[in-house]
Order: structure tokens, then C-alpha cells, then sequence
């Protein structure tokens, strides 16, 4: 965690925290997932140490990009770009009622998609799609996040 500054936590799940961080050498913003692995069985351990391996190898505009991830004081970090827009959830909230446009559900709908065919055509299932896992960036494309459970189909 020496190159980054916490900014904020921003979001806790079952998986641990998700903190919102700055790194030193540039400024840039990033989020980082800490998962306390100290206290998992060694399966648990493995699991939260395959979502590093698959996220590592998704490559593509409609997935969070994978920076790097390191362990340290029993914990697993995994650092990722910051999509600054938010969640879709939080996005639908804050609309109190309001439809988005068709064209915008149809935009949505298809970067979705294609992501889903990058991650399928790899043979990995994501298994949590939901619109807490689907990440804005700023200019409003959609990126799908949160692999925690995915799973690699035998090939």
C-alpha cells in the first residue's frame, strides 16, 4: 500500500472493502479491493487469488481494467481503474422514478454484452451480474466489475 493514499472507502461487501485510492507516483485515482485473507480456509484463499488470475487476462472497454494486486498483513489487494460515474444501481436510484431513454438502455444493454461474449469466449462465467457490479466511467461507458466468484469452465 506504500505507493497509494487512501481517499475514501467506498464501498463493503462480504468480500471486504473497496477503497477509493491515489497514487503517488501520479495522481491517478484507482480502487482498491482488500480482501482480509488471514482468516480464510485455504480454498477461500485460492478462490480470492483465481479472481486476480482472471481478472489479469480480461482485456477489453467493457471490463474494469486490472492494474496489479500484491498480499500484505494478511490481506489481498487488488488494484483497479476507478470508474468514476459510479454504479448502475446508485445510477438508477438517483433517477427517483425517471426512465432513462431507449437508446440509452440500448447502449447500456450492448456494452453488457459484449463483455459478457470477451468473458465467455474465455470460458469464464461471471455468476454475480447486477447492476451493483456494472460500473459508469465518466464518459457513460459501461465496464462490468467484480469477479469475486467467477468461475473457468474446463476447456
Amino acid at each position: 500500500m506504500d505507493k497509494y493514499i487512501k481517499v475514501q472507502k467506498i464501498g463493503e461487501g462480504s468480500f471486504g472493502k473497496a477503497i477509493l485510492v491515489k497514487a503517488k507516483e501520479n495522481g491517478q485515482q484507482y480502487v482498491i479491493k482488500e480482501i482480509n485473507i488471514s482468516k480464510m480456509s485455504n480454498k477461500e484463499r485460492e478462490e480470492s487469488r483465481r479472481e486476480v488470475a482472471v481478472l489479469a487476462n480480461m482485456k477489453h472497454p467493457n471490463i474494469v481494467l486490472y492494474r496489479e494486486s500484491f498480499e500484505e498483513n494478511g490481506c489481498l489487494y487488488i488494484v483497479m481503474d476507478y470508474c468514476e460515474g459510479g454504479d448502475l444501481f446508485k445510477k438508477i436510484n438517483a433517477q427517483k422514478g425517471i426512465l432513462f431513454s431507449e437508446d440509452q438502455i440500448l447502449d447500456w444493454f450492448v456494452q453488457i454484452c459484449l463483455a459478457l461474449k470477451h468473458i465467455h469466449d474465455r470460458k469464464i462465467l461471471h455468476r454475480d451480474i447486477k447492476s451493483q457490479n456494472i460500473f459508469l466511467t465518466k464518459d457513460g461507458t459501461v465496464q462490468l466489475g467484480d469477479f469475486g466468484i467467477a468461475r473457468v469452465l474446463n476447456r
